[in-house]
């Protein structure tokens, strides 16, 4: 297996990590990434592989948890109760009673919600050239889920914040001070939503929350626990992945010269997903002894997914630098694959599908006013500025 060494804070490396990616991939399905000390899948065949392979999982196994630092003691007293880091039969049982409140009727029905925001946040814009992730693309997500949860809109600006905060733990340029923001965060943002679960149990009305707090399977509910935690990765994964999305699009769109409509919604936002998707690794852990790809896997060893590389084999997308929503190829791994395929890939595909087409039916001279800069956020691909003019 060849071995290959790349800061992923590189600048380089964050604006394009796709010839990175390339290399790898030419050295077989499997590379070892010093910089993460790890192997990496790089290649679609293997992406896919070990998304489904169930002897590999996200929950570290019992004999390597070690005991979590003093400081980080709230961060991590939310994510012991994530689906995210979970696995059978926990990950099952979180999985089943989220998708009983989390229902693709109840995501349906929030179409005309989100194309009402689309034109509010459009009639908002400023005048001359300005920056479209705070105008645009970060309010879409975090309104919608708020609304879901029944928060007021006003709160959506401190949502963000303890968002951020949280997901920059699994940022490769995390710090103490990174450690820190999160655990503050994690415990401020529990605090808040256990008085809104507590008022709900007492009053429960026609919302996510209340719907989560009513889900049931077999005698089992979530715990106050659970449900905090349900809440914070609903809007922590679905935020993240859906601001970087819908920036990384429309950057693209405005680059390559093409527009988006409602007739051509479905197939543009999947070939956005494929071309630049908002994460590019996922890890998992090996669960016993399992030879794959050349490699033997012993019990514990990690080995990173390259969803970024996987959207851009050769072997599976012709000519795969190219923007081209006609092409016919094999779905790809934005939204992962397998048991923890992403519970909140329908609401994010409709936000995308209802705004973006909103956006240039209004704005058919759309035009980038300043060249669009990527921050650096590994494993996250997302822009830090997209300034435009209309």
């Amino acid at each position: 297996m060849q071995r290959f060494s790349h800061a992923p804070t590189d600048p380089a490396f964050v604006q394009d990590p796709y010839p990175f990616y390339d290399r790898l991939r030419a050295a077989g399905d499997l590379a070892w990434w010093d910089d993460y000390g790890m192997v990496c899948a790089a290649s679609h065949r293997a992406v896919h592989a070990l998304l489904r392979d169930r002897r590999f999982g996200r929950e570290i196994p019992s004999e390597m948890a070690q005991p979590v630092p003093e400081h980080l003691a709230p961060f991590y007293a939310v994510e012991n109760h994530s689906m995210l880091e979970l696995e059978a039969p926990r990950h099952t049982r979180l999985r089943g009673l989220v998708l009983r409140a989390f229902t693709s009727r109840r995501i349906a029905s929030l179409g005309p919600e989100i194309e009402a925001l689309a034109h509010e946040l459009i009639d908002a814009f400023p005048a001359g050239e300005f920056d479209l992730l705070p105008a645009f693309c970060q309010p879409i997500p975090v309104i919608v889920i708020a609304r879901l949860l029944r928060v007021p809109d006003r709160m959506a600006p401190q949502l963000l914040d303890w968002s951020n905060a949280m997901v920059a733990m699994y940022q490769a340029r995390r710090t103490r001070e990174t450690e820190e923001a999160a655990s503050r965060a994690a415990s401020e943002f529990s605090a808040f939503l256990t008085e809104y679960i507590d008022a709900r149990r007492s009053d429960p009305r026609d919302d996510l929350l209340s719907q989560l707090i009513a889900a049931e399977e077999a005698g089992e509910k979530l715990s106050t626990e659970e449900l905090i935690t349900t809440c914070i990765l609903l809007l922590n994964a679905g935020h993240e992945a859906t601001v970087h999305t819908m920036g990384n699009g429309i950057k693209t769109l405005l680059e390559t010269g093409r527009s988006i409509s409602q007739a051509d919604a479905a197939p543009v936002c999947e070939e956005i997903m494929r071309h630049d998707p908002p994460l590019h690794l996922f890890m998992r852990y090996a669960y016993e002894e399992v030879e794959l790809f050349g490699h033997r896997f012993r019990r514990g060893e990690q080995v990173g997914l390259l969803l970024g590389a996987a959207g851009r084999d050769p072997e599976v997308y012709a000519d795969p630098r190219r923007f081209d929503p006609r092409r016919e190829a094999p779905a790809h791994h934005a939204f992962g694959g397998g048991p923890h395929f992403c519970v909140g890939a329908p609401l994010a595909r409709l936000e995308l599908q209802v705004a973006l087409p909103i956006l240039f039916a209004r704005f058919p001279g759309l035009r980038l006013a300043e060249t669009p800069r990527y921050a650096d956020l590994y494993p996250f691909h997302g822009l830090e500025r997209l300034v435009v003019a209309r």
